[in-house]
């Protein structure tokens, strides 16, 4: 162990230390941003690598958030914009590494992590969506309280348009009028119609790279959230990273809009 491994090691001893007793978040979001920075600042020729440094990063940040308490976690893996707006050979890496890392990782009872799924299939290829769909019928049984949700084709905005048209077609089939389908609309009626229905919101959401903006993830379920904003680049993000995130949320007082 070289001598800064050993300072970062009694570094995070030190964190853990003054954690204890103090609120930890629920529900940690993550904005997994800079892989590709990343991979350019490492002297990679091709930053597309970076996507699969990140994507192997995922199991240990989970265990940092088993260690640390944290029981419910999302991670936005690829949204509906980076869909479209990629490079097409960059979106196909992409993919695979999301088939051969999340899915083989993520796909075992053994990781002690129930899946979750939020966002639109259907935009990924079939080979993707349909390790994804493995992986969260082979956790669903799992009974650690421990919940990872894969937001993969997730956008913040087509959620909520997509919730108010499920929740306006199931009143539709009971023959209801306009008048009576608007009377329906509410908060709780929408939340329940969400990709992540059933699930807390998050407490705490964290975005690595030093970028301080949501970028269309967990817009409605991030209404009162904390947000914590870290210089760096996700592969590069250390347990003492995420321990300062956690000890930014607990000297926060929350006000819930009040």
């Amino acid at each position: 162990m070289t001598i800064r491994q050993r300072m970062d090691a009694l570094y995070v001893r030190r964190l853990q230390s003054r954690l204890a007793g103090q609120s930890i978040p629920r529900h940690v979001g993550v904005i997994m941003d800079g892989n590709r920075r990343w991979a350019r600042q490492m002297g990679f020729a091709d930053p597309s690598i970076g996507h699969r440094y990140g994507a192997e990063h995922v199991e240990r940040v989970l265990d940092w958030c088993a260690e640390s308490g944290v029981s419910h976690v999302t991670i936005f893996l690829v949204s509906t914009e980076n869909l479209i707006s990629r490079p097409s050979p960059e979106i196909q890496f992409l993919m695979r590494v999301i088939e051969e890392v999340i899915g083989a990782r993520l796909a075992r009872p053994e990781s002690g992590w129930q899946v979750h799924l939020a966002g639109l299939l259907d935009l990924l290829p079939d080979s993707t969506a349909r390790v994804l769909k493995q992986a969260k019928e082979a956790t669903q049984d799992v009974t650690t309280g421990r919940h990872i949700t894969i937001a993969a084709g997730y956008g913040g905005r087509q959620e909520v348009v997509d919730a108010v048209r499920s929740l306006l077609e199931e009143g539709a089939r009971t023959g209801a009028t306009l008048a009576q389908l608007a009377e329906t609309v509410t908060v709780d009626e929408i939340a329940a119609n969400l990709y992540t229905s059933g699930l807390p919101d998050p407490d705490l959401i964290i975005r690595t790279s030093g970028e301080q903006r949501m970028s269309n993830f967990l817009l409605w379920q991030s209404a009162y959230s904390e947000l914590y904003f870290c210089d760096a680049y996700w592969p590069g993000f250390r347990q003492i990273d995420f321990l300062r995130a956690l000890r930014s949320y607990a000297v926060r007082k929350r006000r819930f809009g009040g």
